[in-house]
């Protein structure tokens, strides 16, 4: 259902009561707890509590967690140290807390107290409602926060789902930067980011942002990882964005983007888990609120990916019809071509068996990159796209090119992008088998790195129901035909284009910032697209771009 521009997060929210944690308007400069404090990856009895101190040498902070706020009733105090080793972070992992309970927590360096968070611990038994945001890509070069800040103040958000890209690896040279001078948001380092010093200082960078301050600590958080967190489009063996020659040893690069993440996340180390081996690679985890729903998320980048596909490799016979079919299945649906690795898949299984074991109405799947098949139409043989090769068109010499590969796709029928769940159709149906075989062929894919907004009706490839994907717009990255220089009307031309031929698309928008609330009931769930209408200052409001109303039939999940 549509909802117009008026339509703001007050009515949004309505009826559910606000809770309000003490913040600072703007992120401090100054202090010891410059870059605010976080709670996630929680369970029913634990919770991470995050923080970083701006000091030298080895330092030892007192951390406390109370049931008000105003810590008259203090149930956890801790000691906790750090320094240089791990770029003077802390991490403590609060055990033996109440199912379902809210927390308040804060840290202290002798007698300076870092800001005030407040944490949330998993439910256990009944659950009449939860409600999620899902938040991804956020690009600092590219404007403020603000959609973090109004996931902050949304009341009717109770855990945060970031699903990749919570920084990016580009140096001042790259993506974004024209903005970000504008703004005085270039990136720190100036240059691409390659050691762990580099993966600290943008980390450090990102965590001044106010809006990112105030999301961390208000809502407790989960997430998986995509691709900027390391460098663009990884694989097992290296990247798109990774030249060895110049830049060294891939995997001595992803260990440092790997560290400096774990160091300035909010996430549990593999030895706080009960998975004895485990890796900091292996970052895939299962989360069960109540007897509502189950939420499993997976790692898509470092343990088990394949190389990408290159539509290069086609070459001039990307007008061959059967030469394009065969390049489907003998290239891009190569068995054997994996996203996530069997671990993963046993770990995926087994919650969505329990789920299912334990009636449980919703599965949820935190997924890096889109999932739906989104095969380009022939854009410009339906009149959308004005053809890229006649004298005239209206593109700039940049959009033109753009505009010929998009059209080369849409005339050939290939999918959006390679990187994603299209490029990897054998795994993709291996997922929707598992998922099925578990009993839980209703899943919702919650999704990131588009940077737009999605809502896409699945099916397997025997063209079974296979669940439904929300996918959320970037925090700042801008929409794809956007950022192609296709300019605004053409852009919504495009994502009517896809919702219109697109089989699995039921509605998708490239036009906006913002994030994804989801709001599960016992029998019915409700998707809520909330957009920011500027991320240029850091004055902004939210609104609702669209929403939609998630029920159960006789064949599966379904919109509306």
């Amino acid at each position: 259902m549509p909802i117009t521009r008026r339509t703001t997060l007050g009515s949004l929210a309505a009826g559910t009561a606000a809770l309000t944690v003490p913040r600072r308007a703007n992120a401090s400069s100054d202090g010891p707890f410059r870059h605010g404090v976080a709670s996630g990856d929680p369970n029913a009895t634990s919770v991470v509590l995050w923080t970083r101190v701006t000091i030298s040498g080895e330092v030892i902070l007192t951390g406390e967690v109370a049931e008000d706020l105003g810590f008259t009733r203090i149930v956890a105090r801790a000691e906790v140290t750090t320094g240089p080793n791990r770029d003077h972070t802390a991490k403590w992992l609060v055990r033996g807390l109440e199912p379902g309970r809210t927390y308040y927590y804060r840290f202290r360096l002798d007698s300076e107290p870092s800001p005030v968070g407040r944490a949330r611990t998993l439910p256990d038994g009944r659950l009449d409602r939860l409600g999620i945001a899902l938040a991804s890509c956020s690009n600092y070069a590219f404007g403020y926060f603000n959609a973090y800040e109004a996931i902050a103040q949304d009341s009717a958000v109770d855990f945060v789902l970031h699903t990749g890209d919570y920084i990016y690896e580009y140096g001042q040279d790259g993506w974004g930067d024209e903005v970000a001078r504008d703004l005085g948001r270039r990136h720190d380092p100036a240059h691409e980011i390659v050691s762990l010093s580099d993966y600290r200082r943008r980390h450090a960078k990102y965590k001044t942002d106010a809006g990112s301050q105030a999301m961390h600590a208000a809502h407790t958080f989960m997430a998986c990882w995509d691709d900027h967190e390391s460098a663009n489009n990884p694989w097992t063996g290296g990247a798109q964005n990774h030249q060895p020659e110049r830049e060294g040893d891939w995997e001595a690069r992803r260990a440092a983007s790997i560290r400096a993440y774990f160091e300035w996340m909010p996430v549990r180390e593999p030895e706080w888990l009960d998975r004895p081996g485990m890796t900091r690679n292996e970052f895939w985890r299962s989360y069960s609120f109540g007897d509502l729903a189950t939420l499993v998320t997976l790692e898509t980048r470092h343990t088990a990916r394949a190389e990408q596909i290159d539509y290069a490799q086609l070459g001039d016979e990307i007008s061959n019809t059967d030469a394009v079919g065969r390049f489907r299945s003998d290239v891009l649906g190569a068995p054997g071509r994996r996203m996530i690795s069997p671990e993963c898949e046993t770990e995926l299984a087994r919650a969505l068996e329990q789920s299912v074991a334990g009636k449980q109405p919703w599965r949820l799947i935190g997924n890096a990159v889109p999932i739906a098949r989104t095969d380009v139409p022939d854009l410009v043989g339906l009149g959308i796209l004005p053809d890229p090769d006649t004298p005239g068109a209206p593109y700039t010499a940049a959009a033109r090119n753009n505009a010929k590969t998009l059209a080369a796709k849409g005339r050939a029928g290939l999918p959006f992008y390679p990187d994603t769940w299209d490029g990897y159709p054998w795994a993709r149906e291996r997922l929707y088998e598992l998922s099925r075989m578990a009993g839980a062929a209703d899943l919702i894919f919650l999704t990131g790195d588009s940077h737009s907004f999605w809502a896409n009706s699945l099916k397997d490839g025997q063209g079974r129901k296979a669940g439904l994907e929300l996918g959320t717009a970037g925090i700042t990255s801008p929409g794809d035909f956007v950022e192609s220089g296709f300019g605004d009307d053409l852009s919504r031309m495009l994502d009517k284009a896809f919702a219109d031929y697109v089989p699995e698309v039921v509605w998708t928008d490239n036009m906006h910032q913002g994030y994804v609330r989801l709001d599960l009931g016992r029998s019915a769930a409700e998707a809520t697209f909330i957009a920011v209408d500027t991320i240029r200052s850091r004055a902004f409001r939210p609104f609702i771009v669209n929403r939609f109303r998630i029920t159960r039939g006789s064949d599966g999940l379904r919109f509306g």
